[in-house]
């Protein structure tokens, strides 16, 4: 059974590349990662006949730059008032769509990295890349099962 990995996001949009520069990061390191906008309807469509599923995606929740959350599950629980992606109708929108469809995975992991500033341009938070490395290891590196349920790793350097 394979695991298919899903970056979100933008590259020209400041700290929304997060999702993207993880999933270059784990091709760096062998693995097959794709990179999508994070639009709902392109998520639900290119997960449906998958098994398993990471998703990485910048977030804000109010959180400090750079923290992680995870949320993981089938459906993963994710909060409803905070907005979970940069895209508007994005990450938590596919996951109640593909819940209206019938058409979630087996399993659905959700990395989401706390993003700050989404102007146009490249420059990406020193917190958010620090926060990409993290999650590309522990992607590549996954705790046992049973230690994973509602994560959050504060990324952040004080």
């Amino acid at each position: 059974m394979s695991t298919r990995i899903v970056g979100c996001g933008n590259p020209h949009r400041m700290d929304d590349a997060a999702g993207v520069l993880v999933a270059e990061r784990l091709r760096e390191l062998g693995f097959r990662a794709e990179i999508q906008s994070g639009g709902a309807f392109e998520l639900v469509g290119s997960w449906h006949e998958d098994d398993d599923i990471i998703l990485i995606d910048a977030v804000v929740t109010g959180s400090s730059v750079g923290k992680v959350h995870v949320w993981d599950g089938n459906p993963p629980q994710v909060p409803s008032k905070a907005q979970l992606s940069s895209h508007g109708f994005g990450i938590a929108e596919a996951i109640n769509l593909g819940r209206t469809l019938r058409l979630l995975p087996r399993t659905l992991r959700v990395y989401g990295i706390e993003g700050k500033n989404f102007g146009i341009g490249e420059t990406v938070s020193p917190e958010v890349l620090h926060a990409v490395e993290e999650v590309a290891q522990q992607i590549a590196h996954p705790p046992r099962e049973d230690s994973v349920h509602n994560l959050q790793i504060n990324s952040s350097r004080s």
